[in-house]
């Protein structure tokens, strides 16, 4: 099952959902999450790209996965999600 999202769109979806619910802060630091891309590969892989990505918790991980699930229906497919550096 092969599904691109365009980043343009992918970013329209999630960037007010993550700004409505904002990852947890950690140690006083604010996690920013700036932008989301999938990437080019043969399972469903996004990127988020933040300011702190070593401090993201799998919680708000799984909560992102079920808003793409959601929105893509992307059921019963693994989706992976990486936090990169911006």
């Amino acid at each position: 099952m092969k599904r691109t999202i365009s980043t343009s769109k992918f970013n329209e979806y999630m960037l007010p959902i993550i700004e409505q619910t904002p990852p947890p802060s950690q140690k006083g630091k604010y996690i920013r999450i700036k932008y989301a891309t999938q990437l080019k590969a043969n399972s469903v892989v996004f990127a988020f790209f933040c300011n702190l990505p070593q401090y993201v918790k799998d919680s708000y991980k799984r909560f992102l996965e079920n808003k793409i699930r959601d929105e893509y229906n992307f059921q019963g497919v693994p989706i992976k999600i990486f936090f990169r550096k911006k």
